[in-house]
């Protein structure tokens, strides 16, 4: 028997991430895309440093998005206490879902045995590392660069050409910058 029963109100585990992906792609967001933000791009990693698998990755980089967490790490409340963390109050958790599909053996009507395929979702709640304080610092990544201090052309050229357009970036062929139009 179960340890907690679900509300037969309550969504299941594949709904409610189905429905946060539409509600995003209606908002005109494209939830696989990761926005740059210093940090290195990492999947959700458990409390002990495994990566999550599967749809967990997808739906974890969502929260974290959502969130604006930086910290790759996810793990239950359970598990941040063991850690010598602690939640904080008012935080709240996400699902992450564990899913296997197993074959057993079952009495057919004739009397004899078949091989039955059975499936297992369930979801169980995790919080992100920066909802949580007291963990040791391995938790908690740097960024890799820091914030960029508006420049002047000159100091952006350092041997590169550059290129007036409308968004800045890097032009591969020509080993020059493009720039948006400064003031």
């Amino acid at each position: 028997m179960p340890k907690f029963k679900r509300a037969a109100s309550s969504q299941s585990p594949a709904q409610r991430i189905t429905e946060a992906i539409i509600e995003k792609l209606e908002q005109g967001t494209k939830p696989w895309i990761k926005p740059w933000r210093g940090q290195p791009v990492s999947r959700p990693l458990r409390a002990c440093g495994t990566p999550y698998r599967g749809m967990n990755v997808f739906w974890l980089w969502l929260m974290a998005d959502a969130a604006g967490y930086s910290s790759p790490y996810w793990m239950t409340y359970r598990q941040c206490q063991k850690l010598g963390g602690q939640v904080r109050k008012g935080e709240k958790s996400t699902i992450a879902i564990f899913y296997k599909t197993y074959e057993k053996e079952v009495d057919d009507a004739a009397g004899g045995t078949d091989t039955e395929t059975r499936r297992v979702l369930k979801a169980f709640a995790v919080f992100n590392a920066d909802q949580c304080d007291g963990l040791p610092a391995m938790y908690y990544p740097e960024p890799v660069i820091s914030a960029v201090e508006p420049v002047d052309r000159a100091s952006l050229s350092a041997g590169r050409d550059l290129y007036v357009g409308v968004r800045g970036g890097y032009r591969i062929g020509s080993n020059g910058l493009i720039y948006g139009k400064l003031g």
